[in-house]
């Protein structure tokens, strides 16, 4: 029977414990045609569901599928955004990328490493406000509830606050909502970034010329409304930062007279480029404008008073009027690079700060100058040099100049190991310089010199065209929120692998335009693990799930090796394993698999194998060799059972929660379901909706005992009436003090419901003289309700 939120929200509070529950991609989909989205982005759930390996899964994980896009080959790749134990995490979304076929070719993942930290702050919410109260310089005149999350954007998991600080930056014209992050564990402000993003008829506008732009006439009067990109509006500020912005009019559709004298012509500029970035994204790129639905964007120009900068705040771009307010920063790669941000937002979302800032700015630096070019404006012509024409520095001299970025005096031509602790605005240099030499190549060139890194060899580029190409596929269908230049601990999450896939996609692997690719990130201090050009050009990748796992010396402990094609064909890819304790032996079942298929490795061990943790390279041979390490553990077996009894506390429920974790507010009495004995039960999922509970409970088990049962009852009753498709699952693992999966000791779905309790029995011999957790994790999908009914457990140790 399927109960109603609100009765399940009155038991949670009855508890004491609030849960909210959490929607997971893991749901029934609807048939749809081969090759369509939904189709694809099905498949990719049933590959994760079988391969949570691959995107370094974890228990208590939920997944939420965000886009997908189907290539006209048919090959497709699904961005998901992932939740731990109900928090958002902050650098864990991936992309999981599937061949026309089906099968799966690989994973775009930020994450280095499983999570497995504590989802309980030692520092309270009202500390982080305090810390994200003194991180905010300017006026403050707001302050948001801080929310718990795991920040993984270091490619590792550690649980902080985020708290948004709302007002005006110090000089009182610049909007800020500064999002800082404190660590909940010590307090320490640990990075911090704002939502701002800023720029540190016929028309005559002040820096593109005499163009042409689109108006709306209404009556005998022409308003700045395009009715050619969605209805963008350009507007006047009349240098307030605040009330009206009134729609620009005119009587005979002539616009602005090229100066700053007139107030139009600010605006020309403005309306002109947004128009055309609008038109680059979709002619070039095929996306339906800057918000990817048609809409056009809104303009603010004349904005503040002297003020010497241009944003864009997720929704409409401002520009100010410069020094005294006689240079509007209005210029054509200025508002491409801006509106760039918001494209960025929408396909990666990438970080905006460290190296993912870099890239970040980097981006709208790069596609602001790619608008440039295609605009044409006839008096401001397409080159690499960003904000040339608004003057900002007094001295004639651009911002930034992306054929020799440390021209500037701060931004990094190189990449080096401090390149991820400046200001995103410099270290953008690296990606703009490697942009440059990819599309026009090293060495003189008719936009200016530009030098190698180190003794790197010179490029010959590939022109513009295929350049911007292979830079925006990498950011829409491969970088996610954290990817970065150089990653030791995840080195397929950077820029460099990732631009290496687009060009595979678009021009074939080992093609001209790939090497040149590897050439250019190579003459900016960027090196790379890819396999070098003159292979086959077939190439795969192997996982673990789970990545660790304990046992007591004389028992065995499996994990799951998956392989997946990511380039060329599949092949065959045989398996073996190194690093093993003396005694130990390694087993695959089977030997050797098609890439794309799994196989279980099955380490055994004897009474003699000594205790400790042990790193386990898990190797796939084929073309070529690829590896993934798994942590071993060890545990002596000890002697003497002096410890014998049963060892749950509260193992019927009937005395409240406590010791159980998890969504302990299942536990109790409800209406619909009865108890096996006793009035209490454990009620997991039976909504009828995407979701996911646990419960869950530690367990010392005493050395040198012969028998370790633990058992359960357990009734299950589903309204689905498939009798093949399992869609709502419980899975009963045991897990080590980490929160790693040591072993799933069974699984069971609604193609087990059955009318009253059936016991179940396990032994947990080979967890002998450990402390582990043992857990009931029940998944639900979309429709129709599967209820997971546990009574009267125990754990019998004799």
């Amino acid at each position: 029977m399927k109960r109603s939120l609100a009765a399940v929200s009155a038991a949670l509070l009855t508890s004491g414990v609030l849960t909210c529950v959490t929607t997971t991609a893991y749901a029934a989909t609807p048939s749809a045609a081969p090759g369509s989205e939904s189709a694809a982005a099905a498949r990719a759930d049933s590959l994760l569901r079988a391969n949570p390996g691959a995107v370094q899964g974890a228990s208590g994980e939920a997944y939420q599928a965000v886009r997908t896009k189907v290539d006209p080959s048919g090959a497709a790749h699904t961005r998901y955004a992932r939740t731990y134990h109900g928090l958002r995490v902050y650098g864990g979304d991936f992309v999981i990328h599937t061949a026309p076929n089906g099968a799966m070719t690989g994973a775009s993942s930020g994450l280095a490493a499983p999570l497995t930290l504590s989802t309980t702050a030692k520092v309270g919410a009202a500390a982080a406000k305090a810390s994200a109260r003194k991180a905010f310089s300017g006026t403050l005149t707001s302050l948001g509830s801080p929310e718990l999350f795991v920040d993984a954007s270091s490619g590792k998991g550690r649980l902080a606050w985020e708290t948004v600080a709302t007002g005006w930056r110090a000089d009182q014209q610049t909007p800020s909502k500064l999002h800082v992050i404190t660590d909940a564990s010590t307090g320490k402000v640990i990075g911090s970034y704002d939502e701002i993003e800023s720029v540190v008829g016929s028309g005559q506008g002040i820096y593109t010329g005499t163009v042409s732009i689109d108006t709306t006439l209404s009556g005998s009067t022409y308003s700045m409304v395009d009715p050619s990109h969605g209805n963008g509006r350009t507007c006047d500020m009349n240098n307030t930062t605040s009330g009206t912005c009134t729609t620009f009019t005119d009587a005979d559709n002539a616009w602005g007279n090229g100066s700053n004298s007139n107030r139009q012509s600010a605006a020309v500029d403005a309306h002109f480029g947004a128009a055309k970035t609008f038109d680059y994204f979709k002619n070039v790129h095929g996306r339906n404008g800057i918000f990817g639905n048609g809409n056009g964007v809104p303009s603010r120009v004349h904005y503040g008073s002297n003020y010497v900068n241009a944003f864009w705040d997720g929704s409409q771009m401002t520009y100010g009027d410069g020094s005294g307010n006689s240079r509007p920063l209005v210029s054509l790669d200025v508002a491409g690079h801006e509106m760039s941000h918001g494209v960025t937002e929408a396909l990666a979302g990438l970080n905006y700060s460290g190296e993912s800032g870099g890239l970040n700015e980097a981006t709208s630096d790069i596609f602001g100058n790619m608008v440039e070019f295609y605009a044409n404006a006839p008096a401001d012509p397409g080159d690499y040099q960003v904000g040339e024409k608004i003057n900002i520095n007094g001295n004639g001299t651009p911002l930034r100049y992306m054929y020799n970025p440390s021209l500037d005096g701060s931004s990094d031509s190189c990449w080096s190991t401090s390149t991820k602790n400046k200001d995103v605005h410099y270290s953008s240099g690296v990606a703009n310089h490697f942009f440059f030499n990819l599309a026009e190549g090293t060495g003189a060139t008719s936009y200016g010199t530009s030098p190698v890194c180190g003794s790197a060899p010179a490029v010959t580029g590939i022109g513009r065209t295929k350049a911007e190409n292979i830079w925006y596929r990498a950011l829409d269908l491969y970088f996610t929120s954290n990817t970065s230049y150089v990653n030791t601990s995840n080195p397929a999450n950077t820029a460099r692998a990732y631009t290496l896939k687009a060009a595979t996609d678009l021009y074939g692997n080992c093609s001209t335009e790939y090497k040149t690719v590897q050439a250019a990130w190579t003459a900016v201090n960027v090196a790379g693990s890819d396999a070098p050009c003159g292979s086959t050009g077939n190439d795969f990748s192997v996982s673990l799930s789970p990545t660790s796992g304990s046992v007591t010396a004389g028992g065995s402990v499996s994990t799951t090796v998956a392989t997946a094609t990511t380039s060329g064909t599949a092949q065959t890819v045989t398996f073996s394993a190194s690093g093993l304790p003396s005694g130990a032996t390694a087993s695959f079942s089977p030997s050797s698999v098609t890439s794309g298929a799994s196989s279980t490795l099955t380490i055994s061990t004897t009474s003699g194998t000594p205790a400790g943790t042990y790193s386990v390279t898990v190797t796939g041979t084929g073309s070529v060799s690829h590896s993934a390490t798994y942590s071993l553990t060890v545990n002596g077996t000890g002697g003497g059972c002096t410890g014998a009894g049963q060892k749950l506390g509260n193992p019927g429920f009937e005395s409240g929660t406590s010791p159980w974790t998890g969504n302990t507010g299942t536990i109790g009495s409800y209406s619909g379901q009865t108890a096996h004995s006793g009035t209490r039960f454990s009620w997991l999922n039976g909504y009828g909706y995407s979701s996911t509970e646990y419960i869950a409970q530690s367990v010392a088990l005493p050395a040198g005992c012969t028998s370790y049962n633990f058992s359960f009852w357990l009734h299950i009753d589903s309204s689905e009436t498939t009798t093949s498709v399992a869609y709502d699952k419980l899975s009963v693992q045991v897990l080590n003090s980490s929160g790693s999966v040591l072993a799933t000791l069974a699984t069971y779905s609604n193609l087990n419901k059955a009318s009253g309790y059936t016991q179940r029995n396990f032994s947990l011999a080979a967890y002998a003289g450990q402390t582990v957790t043992l857990k009931f994790l029940g998944t639900e999908d979309v429709y129709l309700q599967t209820s997971f009914v546990i009574d009267d457990t125990a754990v019998n140790v004799s």
